[in-house]
């Protein structure tokens, strides 16, 4: 059965470490080039001094980016998200919300420069809004990726 983005938004936000972190995916488009995540800030989900716990806003941010490039590039490519970094701007409080973005030309980007095996490594960007459009954290997430052997492979 393949996947659909729609499948895999209700898929991903009942997994059980962003269901009990108080992570929702939205949706992934159709075309998988960019998706929405909330984070719901809670009695659950909160820290010490009742603001968004800086781990869940890391991990609301973890695996989307390389997501998104995987299903644009297929199962000829490795991908992963190798890095992260995060910067934390305000107290977030209520609803958080996160988009990603990875057009169609920077998959194809992507694709050209991993031909032949190239290892690739790409960052991208996004920021975690509060309800009133304040900027909470601005993050940055690097992904892998390279094409796999058995395509290099036969192409030799």
């Amino acid at each position: 059965m393949r996947i659909t983005p729609r499948r895999l938004a209700i898929g991903m936000s009942l997994w059980a470490p962003n269901l009990f972190s108080g992570i929702r995916v939205r949706r992934f488009s159709d075309d998988w080039t960019r998706a929405t995540v909330e984070l719901h800030v809670n009695v659950v989900t909160r820290n010490y001094v009742k603001t968004a716990f800086g781990g869940s806003m890391s991990a609301m941010t973890d695996p989307y980016f390389f997501m998104l490039v995987m299903h644009q590039l297929g199962r000829d490519y490795v991908v992963w998200d190798t890095r992260g970094e995060i910067e934390f701007v305000k107290p977030g409080r209520g609803v958080l919300t996160a988009e990603f973005e990875v057009t169609r030309e920077k998959a194809d980007e992507l694709r050209a420069r991993a031909a032949g095996g190239a290892k690739v490594r790409e960052w991208f960007e996004t920021v975690i809004t509060d309800s009133d459009g304040d900027v909470v954290a601005r993050v940055r997430r690097e992904v892998y990726v390279r094409e796999k052997k058995r395509v290099t492979a036969a192409r030799s």
